[in-house]
C-alpha cells in the first residue's frame, strides 16, 4: 500500500484486481470522502434492489428516490454519519449495536440522536446504555403504547373520552384510514373532514327530498322499484310499438313482424319450458294497427317483468285499463324524469348506509373540531418523532455504510474471497456439469444484457432459476472459469443454491462463449478438426444410406430394370495410369522421408513434433491467455445496472477461484458394466508399439555417433582393377595381326 495526496488529503492505495485503487482504512477517509476525486471511484452508481445488503439502508442514502444509489448521495450520508459518531474509525467495524455514548452529543444533531435513542428505549421498557438495529427500526414496537407520535394519525386509543373512539372507528370503516406508526389503522384531519362533509352532503340531498316528495316520487316509496321495472321492459315495449305502426304503415307486412308458423315450427319438436331464451325474442305481444299493448296477451317469457310493471305503475296510473297505447307509455317514462334527476344529483353516499337519523345526529353532535384537536396534539410531536426515526437511520447506516463502501469505492468484498467475503451483488452458486460457478449474479433485466456481457471476456451461462418451495423465479448469470465447455448449451440443467441455503431447479437459457483456460485452448484445435472429421464421415454415411435406399427403391419401383453399362477400356486405363502414378508420388514421397530419417538426430524429433504442437495450438492458446488475463466483470454489472468506473478484472490466478471443478480420488475399481477393450484392438496397439521399438532400434544402431561410439569399419577388401573388354567386332580384327607378328 503507497499514500498520496489528492486534493490535500492523504488518500490510501493499493492494487487490487490488477487495477490501483483507493482504500478506505480508516473513519477520516470517511470523513473526508467528499475529497476524493470521483475519476477514482470503482462505482460511479448502483441499483437499490436486488443486491445483498439491507434494501432500507439503500432507499434511506438515496434521497431523491430514483432507485439508485449515486456518488453525491454517498458522499452526503459519510459526511453525515461521521458527524454523529464519536469514533468514526468504529464505522468501519460494521457492528449492529451502539452505545449511546459513542453518538456525538457535541453537535446538535447527535443531541437529538441521543435523545431520541433514550426515548426509544424507554417506549420499549428497557433499561440500558446500548442500542440495537432491529430496536431502532421497529417503529410499531416502540410507538405501541403511544397515543401521539408526530405523524398526523390518530386511532381510537389516541382519544381519552370513550365517546370519540367509536366515532373514530366509523370514519375509518366509512371513508377509509391511514397507517399510524404504532401499526394500527388511524385517520387523518383529511378524512375528518371528507366524513363531516359527506354528512352535510347527504343530509342537504335528503332534505332536498323531503321540500318536493311528490314531484320527485310519483309512486311513493314505490318509485325506486317502479322505475326499475319499466327500465326492464322499456326496450321490448318501443320494439312492441314499432311492429304496430308498420303494420299501419302497410298490412302486407303483417306477417312479417309477427311471429311466423315457421318460426315456432323449429321448436316445437323441443321442450317448450327450456326454450324461454328462444321465446324471449318474439314480440312482447301480438302486434296489431290498432298499436294497443294489451294486458292479457304478453309473450309467456315477459309476463313476469310485465306483471310488475302493471302492479307498481300501469294499475296506479290506468285503473280499469285492458291496455295502453305509445303515448301512455311514454307519458309514465316521463313521469321519472325528476326522480332520475334528483338521484343523478346524489351526494354523501359514503355515509348513506348510517341512514338519515344517524346522520343528523352526528351533524347534531358535531365532534368535528375535537377530532381535529387530537390530530393538531399528534402532529405537535412530529419532529420528536422524526427524530426516533432518524435513529434508525443511524443505525442502519453504522452497520452496513462500511459494507457499501467496501463494494463502491473499492472492491475489496469481491477481491477478498479467501476472507469468505462476497459482494452485494452476488446470489450464490451454481451446480452444473461437475463444477460450482461460485459467482452468480441476478440479472434484473434480460434485454439489457445483449451485446454488453460478450465485451467481458468471460464465459457467461445465463439461467433460468425456479423455486417451488418459495413460488419465486429469477434469472441468473454465472460465470465460468475451470474445465471443459462441450457439454456446456442452452436446455442443460443444473442446480443453484441462494445465499441463504435454498435451492433452485436451474435451466441454461443463454452461453456467452469465450476461452475458459489455456489448457482448452491447447486442445480446442484438435477438438475442433475431430468434430469436423467426425461429421464429415456422419455426413458421408447418411448420403451413402440415402443413395443405397434411393437405389433399392429404383430397383423396387416400377418398369424394367435398367440396363449395365458397358466395360469401358479406355476409362478402366485412364484409372489404373491415375492410380500407378498416385503410387509412384507415394513411394517418391516415402524414399524422401526415409533418407531424411536417416539423417535426423533423436533431438530433431523433439524438435519437429515441438513445432508441429506450436503451430497447431500455439495460437489458440495466446490469444486465449491474453483474453483471460483480460477479463473484466465490468460489462456485466453495466449491463445490470452499475455504472462502473474502473475495470474489475478477473485473472487467470483469481479466475480459478471463482469455479471448482470435481476431482475423484485415483482409485481402481471394477466395474462390470465397462466397456470392453476388443482383442483386435489391444493386438493392433501391441503391433504398432513394436513397430515402433524396431524402428527406433534400427534407427540409433545406424547413429551411434550421438551416444559417442564409433563403429568398427569392416577389413578392407582389395580389389583387382578389371579392365574392360574390348568389343567383339575388335577383338576379331586383331586376331590376324597377332598371327603375322609371331
Amino acid at each position: 500500500m503507497a499514500k498520496k495526496k489528492t486534493n490535500g488529503y492523504p488518500w490510501t492505495f493499493c492494487s487490487l484486481g490488477g487495477v490501483v485503487r483507493v482504500n478506505i482504512t480508516s473513519g477520516e477517509d470517511i470523513a473526508h470522502l467528499g475529497e476524493l476525486d470521483q475519476k477514482l471511484w470503482t462505482v460511479l452508481s448502483c441499483p437499490t434492489k436486488d443486491l445483498e445488503i439491507d434494501e432500507r439502508t439503500l432507499q434511506l442514502i438515496d434521497t431523491d428516490g430514483d432507485g439508485r444509489v449515486r456518488a453525491a448521495e454517498v458522499i452526503a450520508a459519510s459526511q453525515w454519519l461521521s458527524s454523529v459518531i464519536r469514533d468514526k474509525d468504529a464505522i468501519l467495524k460494521g457492528e449492529s449495536t451502539l452505545r449511546l455514548d459513542g453518538i456525538n452529543t457535541d453537535c446538535e444533531a447527535g443531541q437529538k440522536l441521543f435523545a431520541s435513542a433514550k426515548q426509544i428505549l424507554s417506549n420499549l421498557g428497557l433499561e440500558k446504555d446500548e442500542i440495537t438495529v432491529d430496536e431502532a427500526s421497529d417503529s410499531v414496537a416502540i410507538f405501541a403504547k403511544t397515543q401521539s407520535n408526530g405523524d398526523g394519525v390518530i386511532t381510537p386509543a389516541s382519544a381519552d373520552d370513550e365517546t370519540l373512539r367509536p366515532l373514530i372507528g366509523t370514519i375509518i370503516e366509512k371513508i377509509g384510514s391511514a397507517v399510524d406508526r404504532s401499526g394500527e389503522a388511524g385517520i387523518t384531519a383529511e378524512h375528518i373532514e371528507a366524513f363531516y362533509a359527506a354528512l352535510s352532503d347527504y343530509a342537504a340531498w335528503q332534505a332536498e327530498a323531503e321540500a318536493g316528495k311528490e314531484g320527485i316520487f310519483p309512486y311513493g316509496d314505490n318509485t325506486p322499484a317502479a322505475l326499475a321495472a319499466c327500465e326492464a321492459l322499456q326496450d321490448k315495449a318501443a320494439d312492441y310499438f314499432m311492429r304496430c305502426k308498420l303494420i299501419r304503415f302497410d298490412d302486407a307486412v303483417s306477417g312479417a313482424v309477427d311471429i311466423s308458423a315457421e318460426k315456432l315450427g323449429e321448436i316445437r319438436e323441443k321442450n317448450l319450458a327450456t326454450q324461454s331464451e328462444e321465446i324471449a325474442t318474439y314480440p312482447l305481444a301480438r302486434p296489431t294497427k290498432e298499436g294497443i299493448l294489451p294486458f292479457d296477451g304478453i309473450n309467456p317469457a315477459w309476463q313476469a317483468a310485465f306483471a310488475a310493471v302493471k302492479g307498481l305503475v300501469l294499475d296506479a296510473a290506468f285503473p280499469g285499463a285492458k291496455g295502453i297505447t305509445e303515448e301512455q307509455w311514454t307519458g309514465v317514462l316521463a313521469g321519472f324524469d325528476a326522480y332520475k334527476a334528483w338521484m343523478g344529483a346524489k351526494k354523501g353516499e359514503a355515509v348513506e348506509a348510517l341512514g338519515l337519523d344517524e346522520v343528523k345526529a352526528l351533524l347534531a353532535a358535531d365532534r368535528k373540531a375535537e377530532l381535529l384537536a387530537l390530530v393538531d396534539a399528534d402532529k405537535a410531536l412530529e419532529e420528536e418523532a422524526n427524530s426516533i426515526d432518524e435513529v434508525k437511520r443511524l443505525m442502519l447506516y453504522y452497520r452496513d455504510f462500511a459494507k457499501l463502501l467496501r463494494n463502491y469505492v473499492i472492491f475489496t468484498d469481491f477481491y477478498g474471497r479467501e476472507k469468505g467475503t462476497r459482494a452485494i451483488f452476488e446470489v450464490g452458486k451454481l451446480y452444473i456439469d461437475e463444477r460450482c460457478c461460485d459467482l452468480c449474479i441476478k440479472v434484473t433485466d434480460m434485454g439489457a444484457h445483449g451485446d454488453m456481457p460478450k465485451l467481458s471476456g468471460m464465459f457467461l451461462l445465463y439461467c433460468k432459476c425456479t423455486s417451488k418451495a418459495k413460488g419465486e423465479t429469477m434469472d441468473i448469470v454465472a460465470v465460468m472459469t475451470d474445465g471443459k465447455t462441450r457439454d456446456l448449451r442452452p436446455g442443460k440443467n443444473g442446480l443453484f443454491y441462494d445465499l441463504d441455503g435454498g435451492d433452485w431447479d436451474a435451466v441454461i437459457t443463454k452461453v456467452v462463449e469465450n476461452p475458459i483456460s489455456v489448457k482448452e485452448a491447447f486442445w480446442s484445435p484438435y477438438r475442433k478438426f475431430a468434430r469436423f472429421i467426425s461429421e464429415r464421415i456422419d455426413k458421408s454415411a447418411a448420403d451413402k444410406e440415402n443413395a443405397a435406399v434411393a437405389k433399392l427403391q429404383g430397383s423396387a419401383g416400377p418398369g424394367a430394370p435398367a440396363a449395365k453399362q458397358p466395360f469401358d477400356v479406355g476409362k478402366f486405363a485412364g484409372i489404373a495410369a491415375a492410380i500407378g502414378l498416385a503410387l509412384a508420388g507415394i513411394g517418391g514421397a516415402l524414399a524422401l522421408l526415409g533418407n531424411a530419417v536417416q539423417k535426423m538426430a533423436w533431438w530433431h524429433w523433439l524438435v519437429l513434433v515441438a513445432a508441429v504442437i506450436l503451430i497447431i495450438s500455439g495460437p489458440s492458446c495466446f490469444i486465449a491467455w491474453r483474453k483471460l488475463r483480460r477479463r473484466n466483470l465490468g460489462p456485466v454489472l453495466n449491463a445490470n445496472g452499475w455504472a462502473v468506473n474502473s475495470m474489475v478484472l478477473v485473472n487467470i490466478l483469481f479466475g480459478k477461484t471463482l469455479t471448482s471443478v470435481a476431482k475423484y480420488p485415483k482409485v481402481k475399481l471394477d466395474d462390470p458394466y465397462k466397456k470392453k477393450t476388443p482383442w483386435w484392438r489391444k493386438l493392433l496397439c501391441w503391433l504398432i508399439a513394436l513397430a515402433i521399438i524396431a524402428f527406433g532400434v534400427g534407427y540409433f544402431t545406424n547413429n551411434l555417433k550421438w551416444m559417442g561410439i564409433e563403429r568398427k569399419p569392416k577389413a578392407e577388401q582389395v580389389e583387382a582393377p578389371v579392365e574392360e573388354e574390348a568389343p567383339a567386332e575388335l577383338a576379331a580384327a586383331e586376331e590376324p595381326a597377332a598371327e603375322a607378328a609371331e
